[in-house]
């Protein structure tokens, strides 16, 4: 009988020691819904980075991720990372991925990549890595505007102890087309100042490595972008952040045209300079309110052409019933100006939300919602005839 007792806690303690090294991290993101428009069939998307992203986004969406310690000894360690994303516009029930040159239904290899730490004496949260991956990403959520997102495939050196803040550096892959372009980046984070309040500065190089026969045929020009982040915390019990860059060539074409960074245009020849302003956060001006909100200033200015500008302003307020229950309203308008080309518009939703806790950030977040879209320059812009819009539908949302 000892003898069964034993083998069981044997066959037990293996088992036990087996589901602990398989375990597994699995994490992702999702949106999806269904939605119909005035005039237009299905829900209609129209510039969500501008005027905002509720009640105004017309496609299902997928991140599904899979991570991994790999090895944990000695005070080192390594982890696999993983990730594939997918894309369709929720058209049908079989919905083959892959198949459109437009991208609208497609699969994406998004993150594949070892971090490893351990390897600098004293400073365990330093990591290197090398691979694929979402790299130091910033964003608007209540727009999807990611600011500054130079993620790709390279390698790196992140989070080293240097003062009071923390130092990063990557070299990270980012052709134009053919030719091959190095984005060399540079961060310093957590560089406190006053109470609660931090900042962090930022240097990309994008290094255009072009063949002989490239260079023979066309000029390419090599670009900066220069990023400040103003972090306040517990600005009216929520956050403030205030975002200053500036960048030149195919960097200075993306800030009025709301580049996050990456897709560096090597062949950028007209002298473009440009910066934007950013201020965004969140904030909970009492018990029941939290309000999200959005402003951004940029101009683009080049050697040959007029000036691209735009300014956008969001803002999300939301009413908390309880816990689990919100009234969610968003607003936006935008005003551009490129090359003297005239666009302005506006968004104006209201949602009824059921939601997994009370916070800003609580998801999964269920939405029943009535959108009115307007454009301000463009008599066409919804069918011939028509400068306004409207959604009905319901969407989820969620990030686990």
């Amino acid at each position: 009988m000892n003898k069964i007792c034993l083998t069981a806690a044997a066959v037990s303690a293996a088992l036990m020691s087996a589901a602990t090294h398989a375990e597994v991290d699995f994490h992702g993101y999702m949106r999806a819904g269904v939605g119909v428009s005035g005039e237009n069939g299905a829900t209609v998307a129209y510039e969500k980075n501008k005027v905002g992203r509720l009640g105004n986004e017309d496609d299902v969406y997928g991140e599904l991720g899979l991570g991994k310690e790999v090895y944990n000894e000695n005070g080192k360690s390594f982890y696999v990372d993983s990730m594939l994303a997918v894309a369709t516009d929720g058209s049908s029930d079989f919905e083959a991925l892959g198949v459109n040159d437009d991208k609208s239904d497609n699969i994406a290899l998004r993150q594949f990549n070892v971090v490893a730490k351990g390897f600098i004496a004293g400073d365990q949260d330093a990591a290197f890595w090398a691979g694929k991956r979402y790299y130091q990403r910033h964003d608007i959520h209540i727009s999807d505007f990611y600011y500054w997102d130079t993620s790709g495939a390279g390698a790196g050196l992140e989070n080293l102890s240097a003062g009071p803040g923390k130092m990063s550096f990557a070299v990270i892959r980012d052709d134009s087309g053919d030719v091959n372009v190095n984005n060399f980046d540079v961060r310093y984070a957590g560089l406190g100042l006053w109470s609660n309040a931090s900042l962090e500065l930022g240097v990309n190089y994008g290094l255009v490595n072009a063949t002989d026969d490239q260079d023979a045929a066309n000029d390419f020009n090599d670009g900066v972008m220069l990023t400040a982040e103003l972090t306040q915390n517990g600005f009216l019990d929520g956050f403030n952040k205030t975002v200053l860059q500036f960048g030149t060539e195919g960097y200075g074409e993306q800030m009025a045209g709301l580049g996050a960074g990456h897709y560096f245009n090597a062949t950028s020849d007209d002298g473009a300079q440009g910066y934007r302003l950013i201020n965004w956060g969140v904030i909970a001006p009492s018990s029941t309110w939290e309000i999200g909100h959005q402003l951004i200033y940029a101009n683009t200015s080049y050697d040959n052409k007029d000036d691209h500008t735009i300014i956008s302003a969001v803002i999300r307020p939301e009413y908390k019933w309880n816990d689990n229950v919100k009234t969610i309203f968003e607003a936006g308008y935008y005003d551009e100006d490129n090359s003297g080309v005239d666009k302005s518009g506006s968004k104006l939703t209201i949602a009824q939300a059921l939601t997994a806790g009370p916070s800003f950030w609580a998801r999964p977040e269920l939405r029943f919602y009535a959108s009115y879209l307007s454009d301000y320059d463009n008599d066409n812009a919804f069918g011939t005839g028509n400068d306004t819009e409207y959604n009905i539908g319901a969407q989820v949302e969620a990030w686990w």
